[in-house]
């Protein structure tokens, strides 16, 4: 038995309401259970309960045993003085106040096919839980509850921003091209990109605007891939010389080399070839951040995305090696996923903070719009029969599936809550 489980029974008052007593005798009227407390102190607030024909509004505590009253050091803890009654699964001794008066105690009764339901859901050793019985769900209801998580996804994914904010005073530009930075890595490379934009100010991007390779020298000498020596080509060579420059002219100090990961990836998301394509990005725009509040549909983030790399790079995916040619712009998904990752999350707190719905709103249909992700994720809900038509179902599943399932937190699932109640029939 767990407290979660008896909080859930409890909240959603699926046990035995009649002919109830407390453990004194006195007849138990369940008026209102209370509101469940996510903070410090009773397990839930402000309810209404009637014990021995009287009415009583307070608190309830609930345990598994009652003797948790003391191990909890309820008893010698005034914040407890106001519980009303206290709910258990076993009764093994009363409780007592701080001034030792007692407090009336309920042993909860409830179908035992709900503990087992809910058992077997805690129990499954794969990723989804009711993968067995979600189909049992009414589409409505499932509908309904992922539309809810979308905005859950945001508000997780602006308290990173909010923090990022903190760090960076208030910069939005800046936090914005450090965010971007991250996104860049794709998942692999994430931490060693958001260094690299830790290390290299967007000042001192912006003062070499109008040079890509200067842009490129900054970005790859920073990173580490400008520290080799012997016969390297032309390009390299003049990169390096450049970036020795304006590491003296800044007192710059590169990252390792060492933190990129180059295994397992294919060349098209190798991390230089990925550099490069910030480079131009960044080249193209150092108020990206600016620029994103005033674009308007996705076309306009396409541009904003699509600047091309130097030509170097058309016939390279790493230093010193050529390959066959090919164009290595950023690529739809690729923007796409940009989009999601950074550009959304931040039209969305930024619409918080300055209070503007409208560009909340536009976070919202951005998703809307964007084709779905794919991902081992979206596969996975997408062999259980749940096909997603855009980034908006799809970051719903994601959240569904980070944020629930491979938690096992079933008792704050709708779909969860609605299977173990099942087991009440």
């Amino acid at each position: 038995m767990t407290e979660a489980f008896l909080h859930f029974v409890w909240k959603y008052g699926l046990f035995e309401h009649n002919n109830i007593f407390t453990d004194q005798g006195e007849p138990v009227e369940i008026i209102r259970p209370g509101e469940q407390n996510a903070d410090a102190g009773p397990d839930f607030i402000n309810a209404r309960i009637k014990i021995n024909h009287i009415v009583w509004a307070g608190n309830v505590e609930i345990h598994i045993r009652s003797s948790d009253w003391y191990r909890h050091n309820h008893h010698n803890n005034k914040a407890f003085d106001n519980v009303i009654l206290q709910v258990v699964y076993r009764h093994d001794r009363p409780a007592l106040r701080t001034n030792r008066e007692h407090i009336p105690t309920l042993i909860l009764s409830f179908n035992g096919h709900l503990y087992e339901t809910y058992c077997n859901l805690m129990g499954y050793k794969g990723w989804i839980s009711c993968r067995d019985k979600i189909q049992s769900i009414d589409p409505f209801i499932f509908k309904c509850w992922l539309s809810t998580l979308v905005i859950e996804r945001l508000q997780e994914k602006t308290e990173n921003v909010l923090l990022l904010l903190e760090q960076l005073t208030n910069n939005w530009e800046e936090a914005f091209y450090v965010h971007l930075a991250r996104s860049f890595g794709f998942g692999l490379n994430n931490t060693p990109f958001e260094m690299l934009a830790r290390s290299l100010p967007l000042k001192y991007i912006a003062r070499h605007k109008e040079s890509l390779f200067q842009t490129e020298a900054l970005l790859f000498g920073q990173a580490g891939f400008l520290e080799e020596q012997g016969d390297r080509d032309a390009y390299y060579i003049a990169l390096q010389g450049e970036y020795r420059h304006l590491r003296r002219k800044y007192g710059l100090k590169p990252l390792e080399k060492h933190l990129w990961k180059f295994l397992r990836v294919r060349p098209v998301n190798f991390p230089i070839v990925r550099i490069s394509q910030f480079a131009a990005v960044m080249n193209h725009s150092v108020h990206l951040f600016s620029s994103m509040l005033e674009c308007r549909n996705l076309e306009t983030f396409y541009k904003m995305f699509k600047a091309g790399t130097s030509d170097y790079w058309e016939t390279h995916y790493i230093f010193n090696a050529i390959s066959s040619r090919k164009a290595k712009n950023l690529g739809y998904e690729s923007i796409n996923i940009l989009i999601i990752n950074t550009v959304i999350p931040f039209l969305f707190i930024y619409g918080t903070v300055f209070n503007d719905e409208g560009l909340k709103s536009r976070a919202v249909e951005l998703l809307d719009h964007l084709p779905p992700e794919q991902n081992r994720i979206v596969k996975y809900w997408s062999g259980l029969g749940f096909k997603a038509s855009s980034a908006f179902y799809t970051q719903d599943l994601i959240q569904l599936a980070n944020g629930y399932c491979a938690r096992k937190r079933c008792l704050a699932c709708s779909v969860g809550i609605k299977i173990i109640k099942s087991g009440n029939r």
